[in-house]
């Protein structure tokens, strides 16, 4: 490879850029094509391709700790122990960063509550906040509506904030710290100092305010998943404070943001491919594709991580134990391989559903029968609703990378 090829491929200088978040796929396509593994100079090792992010996400052998890398313990003897922006036992306690048994038994205790024949009981009262958002708009009358502020937040944010047993009355606060949060989970070198001050204000308020409603539920149980977890016993062991912190915070955090990225990123890709919207208004039974097409061509969550634990073929690459592994879901998504002509949209496309959205293996998204749900009845609903939609203004993007979603996305309606 030539320098001039190396430094196109400089992922974090190419990742902190406008361009890069309004379209990374075009950077992702020449990784893929001149290094599918492609190693960083931080010595992290990015997967492009389809077929190497798929073993990497469902490999046993590789562990999510991220301790178990020479870059964390290289951190480590240069700072000092590393604190988290949660502390060091909560930070710990997170189910992202856990692998088995821990990861077991805590994801054991939380899951019951997320299967898909649970989540199918939600339906109604998924239906009927989407149809109050959608009233609100057409009472306001004047034609316009912002897709993220008045459809994509508030209805994951309403719906697990109802399972965990967050008062209606906190929803609005919850909202905006969960937003604050979300670049927490980005590469630290992708961070800007105003986000890092930002992500540590808000765990603060976060963990204060969890702590006081977990010892109200403590006093004062009631039927939701914060009291089943503070009850929870797993072979005579409860969760320790720290684990039922972590726990309710990620499941809070992550049981929504992924269905706020979906919907919009979603009603985006379908005003920008208006044929395609016009497929989906008349043909309802198209839903449950339509949504495995739009997490496939514009993926909410970009990356996830996993550590070496030996010497770890892939690809064609040997990489060295104790190395970070970073499959880019987005890129796999858009892999020519898997998915023939990738950067179509094509809601009725076969094997939409072999994307790579919600991870894989072990910590495969818990979360994604309910984002899926909520993703098929707010987009269904949304381009039924009004017989016209096209853009008012441009698309705002969320300064993050991890997390790829929208900030606010106008567009004007009509039938209101």
């Amino acid at each position: 490879m030539t320098q001039s090829q190396e430094a196109d491929l400089d992922f974090i200088s190419a990742a902190i850029t406008p361009e890069f978040r309004d379209d990374p796929y075009q950077f992702f396509r020449l990784l893929r094509e001149h290094e599918p593994v492609h190693k960083t100079a931080f010595g992290v090792y990015l997967l492009t391709r389809h077929a190497d992010a798929a073993v990497a996400t469902r490999d046993p052998r590789l562990s999510n700790d991220e301790q178990n890398s020479d870059l964390y313990q290289a951190f480590i003897e240069e700072n000092g122990e590393p604190r988290g922006i949660f502390g060091d036992e909560m930070g710990q306690a997170v189910l992202l960063f856990l692998d088995p048994p821990d990861h077991s038994r805590l994801r054991g205790l939380v899951s019951k509550a997320f299967t898909p024949r649970v989540i199918e009981q939600l339906r109604a009262r998924i239906e009927e906040l989407v149809s109050g958002l959608l009233d609100a708009v057409e009472e306001r009358g004047d034609g316009r509506m912002d897709v993220v502020a008045d459809l994509a937040y508030p209805l994951p944010v309403v719906i697990i904030c109802e399972l965990l047993g967050v008062p209606a009355a906190d929803h609005v606060t919850f909202q905006q710290w969960s937003h604050d949060l979300a670049a927490s989970i980005d590469p630290q070198p992708l961070r800007t100092p105003e986000q890092e001050e930002q992500i540590r204000a808000a765990a603060e308020a976060f963990v204060e305010y969890l702590e006081k409603l977990i010892e109200r539920r403590r006093r004062e149980p009631a039927d939701d998943l914060l009291s089943a977890l503070i009850a929870a016993e797993e072979e005579g062991d409860r969760l320790s404070e720290p684990e039922l912190l972590a726990t309710a915070l990620f499941l809070l955090i992550a049981g929504h943001e992924t269905t706020v990225n979906l919907i919009g990123n979603g009603t985006l890709a379908l005003l920008r491919h208006p044929d395609q919207l016009d497929r989906l208004r008349s043909d309802p039974s198209l839903d449950r594709n339509a949504v495995e097409e739009m997490l496939r061509f514009d993926s909410p969550v970009m990356l996830t991580q996993r550590i070496t634990l030996e010497d770890y073929e892939i690809g064609g690459t040997t990489i060295p134990a104790h190395q970070q592994i970073i499959p880019l879901l987005g890129a796999a998504n858009r892999d020519p391989e898997a998915f023939p002509d990738p950067d179509r949209l094509d809601l009725g496309r076969e094997g939409a559903g072999r994307h790579l959205a919600f991870g894989g293996g072990h910590h495969f998204c818990l979360g994604a029968a309910l984002a899926r749900l909520e993703g098929q009845i707010a987009i269904g609903a949304l381009v039924r609703r009004f017989p016209h939609i096209e853009p008012a203004g441009d698309p705002v993007r969320r300064e993050t990378f991890t997390l790829r979603g929208l900030e606010r996305l106008p567009v004007a309606v009509d039938g209101v």
